[in-house]
Formats: structure tokens, C-alpha cells, sequence
């Protein structure tokens, strides 16, 4: 990860401020005369008029600092048909009147007074505040605005905070040192320039903010013992690049040698070949490099394979049947019935004292203050970690905590970073949480889905069992390996179709909350009402606008079966690979068992319903 520092040195210390490099407006008049003539081409004059009126009366009562009382709030353009066009006069318009908005409503532009314009002009000079607003409109790629040299700490602090609460998922800013020459000390100035993938945020991205020719290297991932995220922070340290660079297709346990596909970008085959030693001491390898066209999407993969060895098995207490032939019943049944679809208990940080769910019910509810404290809670557990953490929820002291986080926790270490710089308020807290990738902020809240999910399948098959009835929810595409089907593909069984017995009970799906998804029309469907009332989620919308969280829902089969299953029965000591540190009797038996997954299915579970355990310890 990148740190970030409140003060810093740029390479070009001589950036002028923004005053300077921008035209600018007095008395409702701009100096743009480009963007004048593009408004006079596209407005007719009577409308071109009016709208200079609308502006000038707002500009007017702004700089006489009064009210807008008795003024218009809105102006309307007009219907513009033509795309093009609508997205020249957007620019068009912002460019000339910063001081203004634009809205689409199906076609039509509207116009209204820029009230984030008046907040900054009392920061900073009404000059400065209408040339930023300008630079932001403009979107230039790899462009910086600077502020005028400021002495004061705190009115700078105050700017900083202004700029990130608004605008911080679109830049970010930094203070850096520049000479006075004619009094030989340094001025200390404000810089404004663009994130990181600003330019493609837009539905429709003009062609200059379009990603121009960017490297993108495939590799697999294996890793052993070792969290995915922390996987991938080392990675981004080791290449300088940042863990959003990153793209999988989906999320693989710590606790076990896993194998992945992955993606990063700006990184070329022989740079990432050349960390391969460094790695390995962190239990990682890459290989099959190679370059390729784009980015990977969490979901894009068919399924995942598994192959297990479990030891020392033994028979319940007072079951009579031979072992071998309960092992081969228990997973023949499985192979013919299937197992219930759940999320596995790592999917929520089993063991943990805060569990993911926790965490993302906290961000739904947009409480991102607790969701913080949340994340940083520790365990009963006496090492550097726990103890940074224990005493990050005593003091909230951000700068002391990052003094005592090792480096390796690179999602804490993020957030403690943008606690220290933007304050441990709710906005400052919601700028922590920017500072991790989109699929990280996004886990916690499916966490909490797949936690509802996971109890919602267990009062429907505690209600109805395998009985398929009136109200239930069935997939009528037999071919479904995935969660991502449309609601067009779901089906709502009738009375007469529940009577006849039409569906059976592997065709029916439960919903994962989201904005898009039906419920039950059942016992089922008030069983989640209630969960929301309870959750205080009554009018949650899944949507979290401020962390850009869009959770739209999706359905998900109740049962699943595993498939290309295989299995064989050994004595330990007849297997090459063995357990270290095992005391395990030489003549105990073990299963090796093969089978494929699709996407989303977790083999603990599947193996759980073999085993009838817990088989995660």
C-alpha cells in the first residue's frame, strides 16, 4: 500500500496555484469565450439569456452573501435528444458557471445553484473556489490543482477535510513545501489531483478518460496458510502497486494450499517473475505468467476442485457398522441427496470474537464509526497485533496504533493511515474504509447476507423439509451453476402447482438480501421481514452511497451435489503425504476424496454432512 503523509515533497516544487492557471468569473461575466461560443451553438438566444440571467442572480446574491430566498432554485434547458450534445452542454455549462450544477431528468438538463461552491468560497477566495471547480469538472488525466500558499495549520487541516468529505472518492490531497523566494522560507501548499480509475467512474466515460494502454499480467496464485488479503497487500508492497490492482474471481481459505487464477495490472510478466524468491518465505508461488487483455470479476469462474485427506477416522460412539462401510454409505448418500447449501463458518471469521457479519451489518446501517472499532476489536490473544489493537479501542490514538502494527497487517495498517490523517469522526471513518479496495468493503456486507442466508435455509427446511410448497421460490433453468441468475428465471409455485408436487426440493432457491430480489410468499417470506425488523433494517435499501456499496440481491439453491466425486480408503502409513507434527497411529484409517464444486460452495460444508462434524477445528 502506498502511505500517505500529511506533509510531502514533490518532485516539481514550482506548481503554480490554481488562480493562475484557470480564466475566471467576475460579476456573473467568465472569460471562457470557448464555452460561450459552444452554449450560444447549441441554446437558442432566448434560452442562452435566460440562463445568464439564472446565473448572474445567483452569482449576485452569493457574493452579497444573502440567502437565495425568493429566487429561482432551478433552471430548465430544455429536452436535448441527442447524447452528444446533452454531454457538450453539461460541460459546457459547468466549465463557464462552476458555481453551478447540471441535472439529467430523461433528457432534460436542469441547472441549479453549486451550494459545495459557496461552502468552499469560505475557506478559500471565491477566485480559488471557481477554478477548482473547473479543474474538477474537467477530469483531465494526470492534471493537479494547487491552492494558494497557506501558513495556517488548521485553516489548511480545514480545506483538506472539505475536499475528501465532498469529493474524496474522486481525489485526494496532499500538503507539500514550497520555497518563498523572497523571503526564503518555505510556503506550505494544497494539491488536488485525481484517484486512481476517477476517469472510467461515468456511465459513459469520454474517450480521453479512457484507460489508454495499461499492462495487465495473469499468473496463478498458490499460497498456504495464508489469508487472501494479506496475500495480496504482500504482493502489492513487493510490486509498488496497490491491492485494487488486483482481480480474482473469487475468495480461497486460509487454511489449506490453495491454487488461483489472478490478474494484476500496471505489472509486466518480468517484473512480477522477479519477486518469485521473495515470496516464497511468505508461503506463496506464482506462476504460469503470462500477459493478457483485462481484468478478472469476482464471480467469474465455474467452480473450484478439492482434493482432501482426512485422518484418523473413527465410528460415532455406539454405532455397530463396520467403519468402511459407514464411510461409503455416509458418502454415497451424499452423492444421491446432496448437502444443504450453506456458507462455511470461514466465510464469517469462525473462532473470532467479531465476526465479518457483524462488521457489514454495521456499514448497511451506516455506522461506520462502530463498523471501525469493530474491525479493530482484538482477541484474547497477547501478541503485537492485539496489543496494537487493544490499545487503538483505549485511546483511539491512530498514530500511536500505526507505530505498533507490524507491517504485515496491511488492511489495518490502511485504515489507521486514513484515521490519523482525515480524524476518527464518521467522515473520517468512511474515508478509512476508501482506503481498501471495493471487493474488500463489499465482503463484509455479503457476509452479513450469507449469514442471513444461512439461517433462513435452516427455518425453511425446519418448516416445510423437502417438501416443495405454495409460495416457495424455484430456478426453472436446470442448468444454473451460480448465484447470478435473473429474477426472470425464478419462479413462484401456485397452490396447484404445490398440491401436484410439480417442483422438487433441489430446484428450490432462497433469496440473498438486495435491492432486486422477491421473497417467499410463505412462512418464509415474513420469517425474513422479521430478521430486518430485528436487524434494524426495516428500511435498509441496500445500498451504503457513502463507501460506493451497491448490494443489488441474487438467489441461491438450497442444495447442491458435488460432483466427479472419487474417494479411497487407506491406512495412514500407505499415504505419501503426511501431517506434520503427527501422532496419529500408523494403522488409523484415512479417506482421500476428490470432487469439483460449483462457485460459491464450500467443501467444509459438503464434508460436514459426510462426517456428520465439525470439520473445521
Amino acid at each position: 500500500l502506498e502511505k500517505t503523509k500529511e506533509e510531502y515533497t514533490d518532485g516539481d516544487q514550482n506548481h503554480p496555484s490554481g488562480s493562475e492557471k484557470e480564466d475566471t468569473i467576475s460579476d456573473g461575466t467568465s472569460k471562457c469565450e470557448e464555452k460561450a461560443d459552444i452554449l450560444s451553438s447549441f441554446l437558442d438566444e432566448k434560452t442562452h439569456e435566460l440562463l445568464n440571467n439564472f446565473a448572474c442572480d445567483i452569482k449576485e446574491k452569493w457574493l452579497s452573501e444573502t440567502e437565495l430566498i425568493g429566487l429561482p432554485l432551478e433552471f430548465s434547458i430544455g429536452r436535448i435528444l441527442d447524447k452528444n450534445q446533452r454531454a457538450s452542454l453539461h460541460s459546457a455549462i459547468r466549465q463557464k458557471f462552476p458555481f453551478l450544477i447540471t441535472v439529467g431528468k430523461n433528457s432534460e438538463i436542469v441547472v441549479k445553484p453549486n451550494l459545495e461552491y459557496k461552502e468552499l468560497c469560505h475557506l478559500v477566495s471565491e477566485e480559488e473556489a471557481f477554478d477548482f471547480f473547473k479543474y474538477l469538472d474537467a477530469k483531465k488525466e494526470n492534471s493537479k490543482f494547487t491552492f494558494k500558499p497557506d501558513t495556517n495549520k488548521d485553516h489548511r487541516k480545514a480545506v483538506h477535510h472539505f475536499v475528501n468529505k465532498k469529493f474524496g472518492n474522486l481525489v485526494e490531497t496532499k500538503s507539500f513545501s514550497e520555497m518563498n523566494c523572497s523571503t526564503g522560507n518555505p510556503n506550505v501548499v494544497i494539491t488536488v489531483r485525481f484517484r486512481e480509475k476517477a476517469y472510467k467512474r461515468g456511465k459513459r466515460p469520454l474517450p480521453e478518460c479512457q484507460e489508454g494502454n495499461v499492462i495487465y499480467t495473469a499468473f496463478t496464485l498458490r499460497k498456504e496458510n495464508l489469508e487472501m488479503f494479506e496475500a495480496i497487500g504482500f504482493l502489492a508492497i513487493k510490486l509498488g502497486v496497490i491491492p485494487s490492482d488486483f482481480s480474482y474471481a473469487g475468495l480461497k481459505d486460509k487454511k489449506a494450499i490453495t491454487y488461483q487464477a489472478m490478474v494484476v495490472r500496471k505489472v509486466t510478466p518480468e517484473r512480477l517473475k522477479n519477486i518469485e524468491k521473495e515470496i516464497e518465505k511468505k508461503r506463496m508461488n506464482v506462476f504460469n505468467i503470462r500477459s493478457v487483455d483485462d481484468s478478472l470479476r469476482l464471480g467469474q469462474l465455474k467452480g473450484n476442485h478439492f482434493d482432501i485427506v482426512i485422518r484418523n477416522l473413527k465410528k460415532q460412539t455406539n454405532d455397530s457398522a463396520n467403519l468402511r462401510e459407514r464411510i461409503m454409505e455416509a458418502i454415497e448418500n451424499v452423492k444421491k441427496k446432496g448437502f444443504v447449501n450453506y456458507y462455511g463458518p470461514q466465510r464469517f471469521g469462525k473462532g473470532r470474537k467479531v465476526h465479518t457479519d457483524q462488521i457489514g451489518l454495521a456499514l448497511l446501517k451506516n455506522e461506520m464509526t462502530k463498523a471501525i472499532k469493530l474491525f479493530l476489536t482484538p482477541e484474547d490473544l497477547d501478541d503485537p497485533v492485539n496489543r496494537a489493537k487493544k490499545y487503538f479501542l483505549q485511546t483511539e490514538d491512530a498514530k500511536g496504533t500505526l507505530s505498533l502494527m507490524p507491517e504485515f497487517k496491511v488492511r489495518e495498517r490502511a485504515l489507521l493511515e486514513a484515521l490519523h490523517r482525515f480524524g476518527m469522526t464518521e467522515e473520517g471513518c468512511i474515508q478509512a474504509w476508501f482506503s481498501l479496495p471495493h471487493s474488500m468493503r463489499i465482503f463484509y456486507v455479503h457476509a452479513y447476507t450469507s449469514k442471513i442466508w444461512n439461517e433462513a435455509v435452516s427455518y425453511r427446511l425446519a418448516t416445510y423439509g423437502a417438501r416443495v410448497v405454495e409460495g416457495d421460490l424455484v430456478c426453472l433453468d436446470e442448468d444454473i451453476d451460480d448465484e447470478n441468475f435473473p429474477n426472470s428465471k425464478v419462479h413462484l409455485v401456485t397452490e396447484e402447482e404445490g398440491s401436484a408436487n410439480m417442483y422438487a426440493i433441489h430446484q428450490v432457491v432462497l433469496p440473498i438480501l438486495g435491492y432486486n430480489i422477491q421473497y417467499p410468499k410463505n412462512k418464509v417470506g415474513q420469517w425474513y421481514h422479521d430478521i430486518l425488523s430485528r436487524d434494524g433494517l426495516q428500511t435498509c435499501r441496500f445500498k451504503v452511497p457513502a463507501l460506493k456499496l451497491n448490494v443489488p440481491g441474487c438467489y441461491r439453491q438450497i442444495l447442491k451435489h458435488p460432483r466427479n466425486l472419487s474417494y479411497q480408503l487407506m491406512e495412514d502409513d500407505d499415504i505419501d503425504v503426511k501431517m506434520k507434527g503427527s501422532h496419529i497411529d500408523e494403522t488409523a484409517l484415512s479417506l482421500l476424496i476428490s470432487f469439483d464444486l460449483d462457485a460459491s460452495c464450500y467443501a467444509t460444508v459438503c464434508l460436514k454432512e459426510i462426517m456428520k462434524h465439525d470439520v473445521l477445528n
